[in-house]
């Protein structure tokens, strides 16, 4: 599996060493050897990679990855640029067009987000192939909290998006004045027309990063042509 480093890995470390993560490690290790698991193990901790803990600005959280075929990639909500655009992501997209203006890419991918400090971190890191939610309670959770208050503890204004029920449940870790906690209901199409649509959570991280003296993110994605 993929490795954590850098200052995620001191502030992480702790984890490692517990019962609980070791359980963990040994029940993936068992399902990416005898079933299809989705992210690639080499993908598995590429939010951490992508956004070091210094550079967190946004969370964005997740649920768990994409459980179909070529899609997760380790990054919540993110494809990879020739992969159909998920409608969750497509709903995004909608939303970011509404609050900002931003134009509707040709892609998902979401790299460059993570490259300006948006944590795109998933509740739950792993999951069976056509089956969604098949690794919640493992311990995944557990390891997420740790990240959570990892963050919390971040002596700088950062920007929690916590969207649906499995990411709002993280709120009791965030008890810093500093941050600024946005909730809303899953994009996914199930639920956005419930509170998702509307929500104006781009525009209104970027206030909060700007007022507090910090660069607000470019949200507008690129076509593939143009990255």
């Amino acid at each position: 599996m993929g490795a954590i480093t850098g200052k995620w890995q001191e502030a992480l470390a702790p984890e490692f060493r517990k019962p609980y993560y070791r359980k963990l490690y040994e029940t993936v290790r068992r399902e990416y050897a005898s079933r299809i698991i989705y992210p690639p193990s080499e993908d598995l901790f590429s939010a951490f990679e992508a956004t070091p803990l210094e550079n967190v600005k946004v969370v964005i959280l997740g649920q768990d990855p994409y459980h179909e075929p070529g899609q997760a990639h380790g990054m919540c909500f993110s494809v990879r640029p020739g992969v159909e655009i998920p409608p969750s992501l497509q709903n995004i997209y909608e939303e970011l067009h509404t609050d900002c203006g931003c134009d509707v890419p040709d892609n998902g991918y979401l790299m460059k987000w993570a490259r300006q400090g948006v944590f795109l971190l998933n509740t739950v890191l792993t999951v069976r192939a056509h089956q969604a939610n098949s690794h919640r309670g493992i311990g995944w959770e557990e390891f997420t909290d740790a990240a959570i208050r990892a963050l919390n503890g971040q002596d700088r204004p950062i920007v929690f998006l916590l969207w649906g029920r499995p990411a709002q449940q993280k709120m009791q870790l965030l008890d810093n004045p500093k941050h600024l906690v946005l909730t809303a209901p899953h994009p996914s199409p199930l639920s956005a027309y419930r509170g998702f649509f509307g929500c104006r959570h781009f525009s209104r991280a970027n206030a909060f990063l700007e007022a507090n003296g910090a660069e607000p993110i470019d949200w507008q994605i690129e076509d593939v042509g143009r990255m």
